[in-house]
């Protein structure tokens, strides 16, 4: 089982609760709303999609990739990645990753990164977690070494930047522990690779083959018009001779 000595249980106004704060201004004038620091709040998922009718809102946000989903195998490593962005940079932007143990949110790590390109002292309080990111590339992903089916669940990697008046976003990373992982069948893409090579090998074969004929019968033709014309030329050779033989019998 997980252990750690940062644990708490999921409230209605805690940050890994499922739903984050963004602040936005309301501006005088109907349907007048844009993204701002300041002023009234709106609520929005954890996934970081605004509710319905919302504005679209630029500003911190964390990330675990296009697939936030992994299927790992018993006693492996596996990343567990997370990268953040700010349309304004950061500015102690102060991050964790926490462990959703059936309710009870186990903290895995924290830390307060000062300014941009400048990298953090990470507190980890987890034996089997280790921290591989860097702010250089706006990485805090973490390793989880030598995983347990304990081990799966969600992860969540959560950032607030005091820049942007405290705003802060979560991201939910699944981790999927099984024996072995299924291997995939080949045979169907094997034969159609078969099938594809044999087509492709038959057609280039055609054209080899038609090529060759077109080139080979313009010549033939070519030497049959000429023994044509040989001949014709002969034949008339001869019969000019017959003729001049004939007229010098007669004389």
């Amino acid at each position: 089982m997980w252990t750690s000595d940062a644990s708490y249980k999921k409230t209605d106004t805690d940050v890994t609760s499922g739903h984050f704060m963004v602040l936005i201004e309301e501006r005088a004038g109907p349907a007048a709303w844009r993204p701002r620091s300041l002023g009234l709040c709106l609520q929005l998922s954890l996934s970081g999609a605004p509710s319905p009718g919302a504005g679209r809102v630029d500003g911190l946000e964390v990330s675990t990739g296009k697939v936030s989903l992994l299927q790992a195998t018993n006693g492996s490593t596996v990343l567990l990645p997370c990268t953040y962005s700010s349309c304004i940079g950061i500015h102690k932007l102060y991050f964790n990753w926490h462990y959703n143990d059936n309710g009870t949110m186990l903290k895995l790590c924290e830390a307060v990164i000062p300014k941009e390109n400048v990298e953090p002292v990470v507190g980890v309080y987890h034996e089997r977690v280790e921290f591989v990111g860097s702010s250089r590339r706006n990485n805090i992903s973490i390793l989880l070494w030598n995983i347990t089916f304990e081990d799966r669940g969600d992860y969540v990697c959560f950032a607030r930047n005091p820049k942007e008046k405290n705003r802060n976003h979560s991201a939910v990373y699944t981790l999927i522990v099984v024996e072995q992982l299924t291997e995939v069948d080949t045979t169907l893409t094997t034969v159609m690779v078969a099938v594809v090579g044999t087509l492709l090998g038959s057609l280039l074969l055609f054209m080899v083959a038609k090529a060759l004929v077109v080139n080979f019968m313009p010549k033939k033709e070519d030497k049959n018009k000429d023994c044509l014309v040989s001949s014709t030329v002969v034949d008339h050779t001869e019969d000019t001779r017959s003729g001049a033989k004939g007229s010098k019998g007669k004389a």
